[in-house]
């Protein structure tokens, strides 16, 4: 079985680097294709609402396919639309290929992840789980930096055909290790829009949306503001990715135990506290420590950012799934959907602080988000016995 995982946490990897890589290239994209750094946050901003989208569409038009077929079919898109973006002559032909990249990897995502969640025992889920995002921590402490020094190097396309072979060798993994995975039950069309009308679903969602927004109004620009705030290298942006990594590996790790053995409340709260004070203090830093000599506490932060940020996805899905385990490909999907969502609102919103007042403010941005994520959290807190008396409630019918 772990073997099984690994070949999914690989093609995660390959999705990882191409979605974090962009913080480090971005520069580089807006100089080759003459537009603003702004405007080039408008690729993550496009994959982002593309994915948020389609998750739950392709989630339904793919319902009773066997696993395996649309695992095999997403990933190899992917690393199609790879080769599309490397070959890209302009913006808009880059902009169509994150368009095609972002439904791949929706395809690919929620299947992995929801394959993983119920092909191992419910105490195992959180691990399962965080496994697959193993995948995309690697990816930010191997293949993020390594395709920002490769994109100094050889220029911002190599990148794209690097993760074009990654997805190939992902792909030939999952051909010859994965085993056939039985079609999840098929989900009657009121069953679904039963999930999306349960208050306390959406309270879950609306959490991912908040904390992923705060994240990406710093991930997306961050690089910019490495280079123009601090006078940082691409080596030196690839360093810190790398330091984000570590930190998200770690956090990773952690965010799987807690989802199987800790409280999950009060885990994201600590969680939203440190998100809300480390963003916060990006931006103190960027005003009052601009140049080399601030970057040391960059990278504190960095660390810290990625320690925090990946601890909280395996606890929010295992959430999701203990909602209503028959149901769990569908509100996987939608909380892709919600973080995507949020990859987008907080890219855009990110692009006007940077319009409007200076590429320093993302970080007041991004603890705007966080302290929203945290006052929804606490609003929504339930009573143990409450807690105890929603959980006794039967699921929705699937059939």
């Amino acid at each position: 079985m772990l073997r099984s995982l690994i070949w999914l946490a690989l093609g995660t990897f390959a999705i990882g680097t191409e979605g974090f890589m962009i913080a480090g290239i971005l520069p580089m994209i807006a100089d080759d294709l003459h537009v603003s750094v702004a405007a080039t946050g408008h690729l993550v901003t496009c994959f982002a609402l593309v994915y948020a989208v389609s998750a739950p569409l392709l989630a339904v038009a793919t319902a009773n396919w066997p696993r395996k077929t649309l695992l095999i079919l997403a990933i190899t898109a992917f690393g199609l639309a790879n080769i599309v973006a490397g070959m890209a002559p302009d913006y808009l032909w880059l902009m169509i290929s994150r368009v095609l990249l972002a439904l791949s990897a929706a395809a690919f995502v929620p299947t992995a992840t929801g394959t993983a969640a119920t092909i191992v025992a419910p105490e195992k889920r959180g691990r399962a789980i965080s496994i697959i995002y193993t995948g995309m921590t690697v990816s930010m402490i191997v293949g993020v930096p390594i395709g920002t020094i490769v994109a100094e190097h050889f220029g911002w396309r190599a990148t794209f055909f690097g993760v074009a072979g990654l997805a190939a060798l992902a792909l030939l993994g999952i051909l010859v290790a994965l085993p056939r995975v039985a079609s999840p039950a098929s989900v009657s069309l009121a069953a679904r829009m039963e999930m999306v009308r349960r208050p306390d679903l959406l309270v879950v969602l609306a959490l991912t949306f908040l904390t992923l927004g705060g994240i990406f109004a710093i991930n997306t620009y961050f690089g910019a503001l490495m280079i123009s705030v601090f006078g940082a290298t691409p080596e030196m942006v690839a360093g810190a990715l790398f330091l984000a990594g570590i930190g998200g590996a770690a956090g990773n790790l952690i965010g799987g135990c807690a989802a199987d053995r800790w409280n999950a409340r009060r885990f994201l709260t600590a969680v939203l506290v440190t998100l809300t004070i480390n963003f916060a203090a990006l931006s103190l830093v960027s005003i009052f420590a601009p140049g080399r000599h601030g970057l040391v506490v960059v990278y504190i932060i960095v660390a810290i950012w990625g320690l925090a940020g990946w601890s909280f996805p395996a606890v929010q899905q295992v959430r999701l799934v203990k909602l209503a385990p028959s149901l769990a490909a569908v509100s996987l999907s939608l909380n892709s959907s919600a973080l995507y969502f949020g990859t987008a609102a907080g890219a855009a919103i990110g692009a006007l602080a940077i319009d409007f007042i200076s590429i320093t403010a993302i970080g007041w941005t991004a603890a705007l988000f966080e302290l929203a994520a945290l006052i929804l959290l606490l609003a929504t807190m339930k009573s143990p016995a409450r807690t105890a008396k929603l959980a006794s409630r039967a699921e929705p019918d699937p059939a």
